[in-house]
């Protein structure tokens, strides 16, 4: 069988199939003339940032040719790969790779990336096979944003409540065996200093089935020093402090009486060990640092006081950052950022190269964020054309790349043949009464184009 290494997809096939993209600025686009040469521009990733970044081209220059490419079988990278599946609305995070703990144990059966763990429920191929154990009492997220509550929130949902979403079947199987009770949210910083927002706490605190454990003495004094933090902090942290510190109402008393799962935030503590059983055959526990801050607000910083606690479980899930991997030795980049060094999205010392997302500032924001980055990364392109910076003349774009890949007996997946495959997954989840039933094997996606 040929090698299939590289996937592809043109979007002038995604423009011939799609309605126009909206909106336009004609003033920006009088500055190209139509009789100059098209320029060929390459965009490497489909997720948010690729496809931000083609439709900011496309929009203020008609004559560009973009092509995509991407290494999956299928587009759309965190859209598809990177949503909780009970939240089909929020496009949240994405990047290569996870930051390790680099404590010891982190190796042991029972500790994955939160990371990981997504892609698992979210069908990313490359983690079909995780198998998380989840007949454990007890699960740690260490880490307190977003995605840690995400990860979180579907190991207490209750499985029916999933059932109708597009998570796998696989996962949601493992889901339905599930023995986890309790699952505690740590971080090493305190209420003031969280990264989750307010929607997804309100989510979990009003969650079918479960209660929250805060412990009060974690808000002593809060009240005062939230008075001058900026508004989202503030409501935030009050959402908090009366979740700690009040009686429940007499709704939510009456969901939590029954409650037979919890999750809860632990505020200072650092990971230092993950703990082994006794056979020393996979976690059972986690050795947490008790740390204080030095310093104020969001800049705040955690230092160990040398006190420690072990915290008892057998699912440990790592969710303390992510960062982007070097993507060729010819492209800079810095190890110890995680990012591409740039200029405003302009590649450092490398005319004509470009880059966008998480990779171009690091691991931070939200799908808004990405999209808006991702635009000004588009309008820098668009400058340098324009003042003659790139190199002139024609360039032979994907009939280049085409005869390349000949060359090498690979066959690329085109974007038409990502329709076929959507159709199937359309059709396998109508059955199930889910939006789709993700295909998860790449042979299995092959087979279905005729390779």
């Amino acid at each position: 069988m040929a090698p299939r290494c590289w996937r592809w997809w043109h979007w002038s096939a995604w423009r011939r199939t799609r309605p126009p993209l909206p909106g336009s600025t004609p003033s920006f686009r009088q500055r190209f003339s139509t009789q100059e040469q098209p320029p060929q521009i390459c965009v490497v990733g489909s997720g948010p940032a690729g496809f931000y970044t083609a439709q900011h081209l496309l929009k203020h220059h008609p004559q560009a040719h973009v092509d995509i490419y991407e290494k999956q079988l299928v587009p759309f990278g965190l859209v598809r790969f990177g949503v909780a599946p009970d939240h089909p609305e929020v496009k949240s995070y994405g990047a290569e790779d996870h930051r390790a703990l680099e404590i010891p144990g982190e190796e042991l059966p029972g500790v994955f990336s939160a990371r990981a763990f997504v892609g698992w429920y979210n069908g990313l191929p490359e983690n079909r096979e995780l198998a998380p154990d989840l007949s454990c009492d007890t699960a740690v997220i260490l880490g307190q944003g977003n995605v840690a509550l995400d990860v979180a929130r579907i190991l207490l949902t209750p499985p029916e409540h999933l059932e109708k979403t597009d998570i796998t079947e696989a996962a949601l199987g493992v889901l339905r065996q599930s023995r986890v009770k309790t699952v505690w949210i740590v971080g090493r910083r305190g209420p003031l200093q969280v990264a989750f927002t307010i929607k997804e706490l309100r989510e979990m605190i009003q969650l079918p089935g479960t209660r929250p454990i805060l412990d009060p003495a974690d808000f002593l004094g809060l009240q005062d020093r939230i008075k001058e933090v900026p508004r989202p902090r503030k409501r935030l942290t009050e959402l908090l402090l009366r979740t700690a510190t009040e009686k429940p109402g007499t709704e939510d008393a009456a969901r939590q009486a029954p409650a037979s799962r919890a999750w809860g935030l632990r505020f200072f503590r650092s990971p230092q060990q993950v703990l082994p059983s006794p056979d020393g055959r996979r976690a059972a526990g986690i050795r947490l640092a008790v740390t204080r801050l030095e310093g104020v607000g969001e800049a705040a910083r955690a230092v160990p006081t040398g006190d420690t606690e072990d915290l008892p479980c057998g699912l440990v899930l790592s969710s303390v950052g992510y960062k982007s991997r070097p993507i060729d030795p010819s492209v800079p980049f810095d190890p110890k950022l995680g990012v591409i060094p740039n200029m405003e999205g302009r590649v450092v010392d490398v005319p004509g190269l470009y880059c966008s997302g998480w990779v171009k500032r690091g691991p931070t924001g939200v799908i808004a964020t990405t999209m808006t980055d991702s635009f000004l990364t588009g309008q820098m392109l668009l400058q340098d054309l324009k003042t003659g910076l790139l190199p002139p003349g024609p360039r032979p774009g994907y009939a280049a790349i085409e005869a390349l890949l000949s060359s090498r007996g690979v066959r690329p997946v085109s974007f038409s043949d990502w329709e076929k495959l959507d159709a199937e997954e359309v059709s396998r989840g109508k059955g199930a009464g889910k939006p789709r039933e993700k295909l998860l094997d790449p042979q299995e996606m092959l087979g279905l184009l005729g390779r």
